[in-house]
């Protein structure tokens, strides 16, 4: 098919307007923006967005998970090796949320700079389904907590009731809902482990638990904090997480955000306070062995009885009110940028629940984890690559925003080979070289992610395409003007809105119709190709910086 004619003659004119357009507002109590630049009128409140992201503080994975690494190296390296992930998680975090405060954008819309049109399609791809990977093991915890303790129906109907039970609470978007309810019972789960602690201790009348050590070491590759750090690695995707949630944050709250709510405070919390009630709570109980991905819920539950159950219930079902609202937001990207639709967040979260289901009616424990791992390599790769090019372009390409606009990228970046490569060979790494795979992948993943990085983007052209009649020229502010996309008719900041040279006077589109229409792309990549010699519009004089 041939490519429209681009038109480079001078456009008709932005049709431009000052408030919020009130469909886009009544749209954005579901959808949140999850196909656009969050706008400056939409970010949540400090005390808001800190409960919305508190959901994940609760989650019986990082009890098992340091349970597990206290039985295999001991209670003291564990807790250095936590440290240490507090440490680094919250650093790297402390980066990412400024960025997403700073720009609004979705890891979908920040990875097409960094990895090209069709190249980004893999970033909300891998985000969604380790989403649903979490959610999966959460709501077995919960299944499995009800079927125990009532000894009756089957394993899949309580798999279908902690599915049914969980995803209504994602429907609401992070500043509508996920904050309200995740704030209410933020201190009944902490009460709830609280008592669970106690009526151990009196129980089980512990002792010795600080300092225990394995009676026999594995051969690990590496010293035991060592490997426990190396273990959280592999959760890298909360840095992910973090993108998609810090594009609520208002830039004035940065600094409060960055250390309490996405920070250091936070991971102190789910990692070393979680940690340490999870540690507790096994080796108190004498477990013979290593712990199974229920144990802490079986064990409250003993302790507790149907509040224990409770217990159990509410902390899953806060974490998966998380994970479910991005496995949608992702699973939304996803479809539209592989199908050319639009499907409305309800749609995806429906997509998402019904993945979920499917994937716990097979043997799921017994393979999650490896899953989990072979995604984590793309994680932990993803990671490394926007942390280089974070360092690399401080500025973004003009206005202090990445160029993310589907016109304006090219089809495949060198970021997206990087990320290949480095990605499988952190996965071949993990799955051929025995015991120095198991522990170093991540890091290795990691270190080649970033210098193959900085490697491509000293030796090849930018990604950036050169396009006549940019909207950002045409306004004085593009975070407060209001541009109407010709196809959608709604009007969306100026930040995202591009110019479209498939239709005739090239009038404004907004980046989600624009990254659905393959005719605005062809046309695009036309006008691209005609004007590659020419200018390419530059950075403003002065860049407007988003203050609210």
């Amino acid at each position: 098919m041939t490519a429209p004619r681009p038109d480079v003659s001078a456009p008709v004119p932005l049709d431009v307007s000052f408030t919020d357009d009130p469909r886009v507002v009544k749209e954005a109590a579901n959808e949140d923006y999850s196909t656009h630049i969050v706008p400056l009128t939409w970010r949540s409140g400090r005390l808001s967005l800190t409960m919305a992201w508190y959901a994940l503080v609760s989650g019986m994975f990082y009890l098992v998970t340091a349970a597990t690494l206290a039985v295999t190296v001991g209670t003291v390296d564990t807790l250095i090796g936590i440290l240490l992930a507090v440490a680094v998680f919250g650093t790297v975090n402390y980066v990412f949320s400024r960025y997403a405060a700073r720009t609004g954008l979705t890891v979908a819309l920040l990875s097409q700079r960094v990895f090209g049109y069709i190249g980004s399609v893999l970033a909300p791809l891998v985000l969604a389904a380790t989403a649903i990977y979490y959610a999966v093991f959460e709501g077995s915890v919960i299944a499995h907590a009800l079927h125990a303790y009532t000894g009756a129906l089957s394993i899949e109907f309580w798999y279908a009731v902690s599915i049914l039970t969980n995803v209504p609470m994602a429907v609401g978007g992070v500043r509508r809902w996920l904050d309200k309810f995740n704030g209410a019972l933020l201190p009944l789960y902490w009460t709830g482990l609280i008592i669970a602690v106690i009526l151990a201790a009196r129980e089980y009348k512990p002792s010795g638990w600080f300092t225990h050590t394995p009676d026999l070491v594995p051969d690990l590759g590496a010293p035991g904090w060592l490997y426990a750090f190396f273990v959280y690695m592999g959760v890298f995707v909360f840095m992910m997480y973090t993108v998609d949630f810090g594009r609520f944050g208002k830039p004035k709250d940065a600094g409060f955000h960055s250390v309490v709510t996405f920070g250091p405070v936070f991971y102190f919390f789910v990692y070393f306070v979680n940690g340490l009630i999870g540690i507790f709570l096994v080796l108190a109980a004498g477990a013979a062995g290593m712990p199974t991905e229920t144990a802490i819920g079986d064990t409250i539950v003993a302790l507790m009885g149907v509040w224990g159950l409770g217990v159990v219930w509410l902390t899953q079902s806060r974490i998966n009110t998380a994970n479910y609202y991005v496995a949608s937001t992702n699973v939304e990207a996803v479809v539209a940028r592989l199908f050319h639709i639009r499907v409305p967040r309800v749609a995806a979260l429906a997509v998402a629940s019904v993945v979920t289901y499917l994937i716990m009616l097979t043997d799921v424990l017994s393979y999650v984890l490896t899953a989990l791992a072979w995604q984590g390599a793309f994680v932990v790769a993803w990671v490394g690559i926007m942390l280089t090019h974070l360092a690399l372009h401080r500025d973004g390409d003009r206005d202090g925003l990445p160029e993310f606009r589907p016109g304006r990228v090219a089809t495949f970046a060198p970021g997206a080979v990087v990320w290949m490569i480095s990605s499988l060979t952190g996965i071949l790494v993990l799955e051929f070289t025995g015991t120095f795979g198991t522990t170093w992948s991540s890091p290795v993943t990691l270190v080649l992610s970033v210098g193959l990085y900085w490697l491509a983007t000293r030796t090849t052209r930018s990604p950036v395409l050169r396009r006549a009649h940019d909207p950002r020229d045409e306004v004085d502010d593009i975070w407060q003007a209001r541009v109407r996309c010709h196809r959608c008719d709604h009007s969306y900041i100026a930040a995202e809105m591009d110019r479209d040279p498939s239709a005739e006077g090239a009038p404004a589109i907004c980046a989600d119709c624009a990254g659905r229409s393959r005719t605005f792309r062809r046309a695009a990549l036309a006008e691209a190709a005609t004007l590659s010699g020419g200018p390419v519009s530059g950075p403003r004089l002065r860049e407007p910086t988003p203050q609210r």
